[in-house]
């Protein structure tokens, strides 16, 4: 089990070099990357490195894999990452068709493929747009790992919820493709509206402790990574989403 920091939660914070200071303190070790933090790759790795942190995944745009592979490469092997994952679509971008999402499928298993010839993991962060049903009853995740058999899946589980769909239901799916998992809180309907309705761990209505049991028993070698899409205050949710975890880890069991 590795517990990480989603650093797009942490994108407001001024001086993101300082900030890596700041989370061995907080009990965390290990970050997932994305964009905002890719400038200057060995300039990062240094910081990283001198406060004892790693970063054993991370988020590449689809765009950039396909216009530029060699460069989303150098990212990742310059941060360390072992596990990269492509988070998003436009919604111009997003197919409307199951033949769309199987497309989309076949050129995230290309991509799959260039990154296993290099040692690393690639696969899929959905969101909530993945688990709404096409007019043609097909269901947009299903289609995707159906489509591209060779590419693992980061399952942000509560997006699946506000998708409509049972996260519980897609952990015994597709427990067998599952190589990470966000973990964040939908805060109380009507609450913490200037934060898009999300809230710290354990603060909101998510059942992580029967959420991580299942993960649990679905896989032994998932990264979990901490994540909010818009807090309020960013050091003070991390760190206390740190503390969440470490407690609903150590009371669940496999």
């Amino acid at each position: 089990m590795t517990t990480a920091l989603q650093l797009y939660s942490m994108r407001d914070c001024e001086d993101q070099i300082a900030l890596l200071a700041q989370l061995p303190a907080m009990g965390i070790h290990k970050v997932e990357g994305y964009g905002g933090v890719y400038g200057d790759p060995a300039g990062y790795r240094a910081a990283m490195d001198a406060n004892g942190v790693t970063m054993p995944s991370g988020h590449m745009a689809l765009d950039d894999i396909e216009n530029d592979f060699e460069g989303t490469l150098a990212i990742a092997s310059a941060l360390g990452m072992s596990r990269v994952f492509a988070p998003y679509l436009e919604e111009k971008d997003r197919p409307s068709t199951e033949q769309g999402w199987v497309a989309l499928g076949e050129r995230l298993g290309a991509a799959g493929k260039k990154y296993a010839d290099h040692g690393i993991t690639f696969g899929w962060h959905n969101h909530d747009f993945e688990f709404v049903k096409q007019a043609d009853g097909s269901t947009p995740m299903d289609v995707l790992l159906e489509a591209a058999p060779n590419i693992a899946w980061e399952a942000d589980l509560a997006w699946i919820v506000r998708g409509g769909q049972d996260p519980l239901h897609y952990i015994k799916r597709y427990g067998d493709r599952l190589s990470a998992i966000h973990v964040k809180d939908i805060a109380a309907e009507g609450t913490n509206l200037d934060e898009d309705g999300w809230s710290d761990l354990g603060a909101g209505t998510m059942d992580w402790a029967g959420l991580l049991q299942a993960c649990r028993l679905a896989s032994s070698d998932l990264v979990y990574a901490l994540e909010h899409d818009k807090p309020a205050d960013p050091v003070g949710y991390a760190s206390r989403s740190a503390s969440a975890f470490k407690t609903l880890w150590e009371n669940t069991h496999d």
